[in-house]
C-alpha cells in the first residue's frame, strides 16, 4: 500500500511539473521577460498540501526555463522557485480568514527580488543596471506574482480544500 502511495505522489508531481512547463511554454509571451504574468506560478501554492509539491514546482520551473528562457533564468528562476516553495510549505497552516494568503507571499517577494531586481537588472543584456531599473523590475515581477500566486494560487488552494474529490487527489 505504501509503495502505491509513493507511486501516486511521484506521478502527481510529474504531471504537475509538466503542467507548469506547458503553461509557461504555451503562454511564453507572458511568462518570460521584464513584465511577467506566469500563470503556472499558481501551482507554487501546492506545497500547502505537502512537501512533494516543492519538487513539482521546482522541476516545472526548471524545465520551463530550460526550454523557454535563458541559462541565467534556469539558475535564478529555479532557485527563486525552490526558496519560495519551501517557504510556502512552512507557512501552509497560517491562514487569514481561512485563506492561505501568507503562504502566497514568499513567491511574490522572492521572485520580485531574485528574478526582478537581480536577474532582470544585472544579467539581461542591454539592461540598465541601476537602482530605479531594479525597483521597476522588482515591481513588475511582483505584480505578476501577486496576481498569479496571491489571487489565482490562493483561489486554487481554496478550491482544492473545499472540493472533496480534489482534496483527496491532492493530499
Amino acid at each position: 500500500m505504501q509503495k502505491t502511495n509513493r507511486t501516486r505522489r511521484l506521478v502527481r508531481c510529474a504531471v504537475l511539473a509538466a503542467v507548469y512547463t506547458v503553461l509557461c511554454l504555451v503562454l511564453g509571451y507572458t511568462a518570460f521577460g521584464p513584465v511577467q504574468f506566469r500563470v503556472a506560478e499558481a501551482l507554487v501554492m501546492l506545497p500547502v498540501f505537502g512537501p512533494e509539491y516543492i519538487v513539482s514546482s521546482v522541476l516545472g520551473c526548471f524545465l520551463a526555463n530550460l526550454l523557454g528562457s535563458t541559462p541565467v533564468d534556469v539558475v535564478f528562476g529555479t532557485t527563486a522557485t525552490f526558496v519560495a516553495a519551501v517557504l510556502t510549505w512552512l507557512l501552509r497552516n497560517v491562514r487569514i480568514r481561512g485563506l492561505a494568503i501568507p503562504a502566497s507571499l514568499p513567491p511574490v517577494l522572492i521572485n520580485a527580488v531574485i528574478v526582478g531586481a537581480l536577474e532582470l537588472t544585472f544579467f539581461v543584456p542591454d539592461a540598465a543596471a541601476t537602482l530605479p531599473a531594479a525597483a521597476f523590475n522588482a515591481l513588475t515581477v511582483g505584480i505578476g506574482e501577486i496576481i498569479c500566486c496571491s489571487v489565482l494560487g490562493v483561489a486554487l488552494v481554496k478550491l482544492i480544500e473545499t472540493n472533496p474529490a480534489l482534496n483527496r487527489l491532492f493530499r
